[in-house]
């Protein structure tokens, strides 16, 4: 099922930025330009599953905002702010946001900051995943295809089990690298082509699940 996010901001120019880039990645996005709209909204729809809040904004303001939500709910929190000053996100922090974005910033990093929260305060995740006779054993850290072992190296098996949790999503290399690799990595996309290549080559016939979106990235067909 698709994840909510609700894009806090009184920008209209930056909702909309914000609001393209989250549903090309399978999300559904609410809007609001204000702090007052940003908690009706908040409280009419409960299956928000985390909240973009911008802090400089007329009426509330991002931490006002924050300390609201905290009050009823540990929903995820990522703040902008167009300032850098360490007291502004100790601030945010305190008040119980989960990541602070200073302005501008790559709205893909901010997709891959999305997803990479959304994993952090998901829960317990199941200890297998099973697709199309490909079974993921994370404790284990096995892999078997139609009950074949199959040996794979540590990033790639963190890559085969980020495909197989995002099942049928196109995920943009910049989303891969960022959520495999981690957000803060500066190396090059083609690093993901070369491991997608290995890894269809390990699962055999199975590899063909792992399919490539033209001009955007993969996606793991069930």
């Amino acid at each position: 099922m698709s994840k909510t996010i609700l894009v806090v901001d009184d920008e209209e120019r930056m909702r909309k930025l914000l609001h393209d880039f989250l549903v090309r990645d399978g999300f559904i996005v609410l809007e609001a330009g204000d702090g007052e709209a940003a908690l009706s909204v908040f409280y009419e729809h409960r299956e928000i599953s985390l909240v973009i809040l911008d802090v400089m904004m007329p009426g509330l303001d991002g931490y006002e905002v924050t300390r609201e939500i905290r009050a009823v709910s540990n929903v995820p929190i990522i703040m902008l702010t167009a300032r850098s000053d360490e007291r502004d996100e100790l601030r945010g922090f305190d008040l119980g946001i989960d990541e602070y974005m200073t302005k501008p910033f790559s709205p893909k990093l901010l997709v891959a900051r999305v997803e990479a929260v959304l994993r952090r305060t998901e829960g317990p995740r199941e200890e297998k995943l099973e697709l199309s006779g490909i079974v993921l054993d994370r404790q284990a850290h096995t892999v078997t295809v139609d009950g074949r072992s199959v040996d794979l190296s540590a990033k790639e098996f963190e890559l085969l089990t980020f495909f197989m949790e995002n099942k049928g999503r196109a995920l943009s290399r910049e989303v891969i690298l960022n959520s495999v690799w981690n957000y803060d990595y500066y190396g090059d996309a083609r690093t993901i082509d070369t491991h997608v290549k290995k890894l269809r080559s390990k699962l055999g016939d199975k590899g063909e699940k792992i399919r490539t979106i033209w001009g955007v990235g993969y996606k793991f067909d069930d």
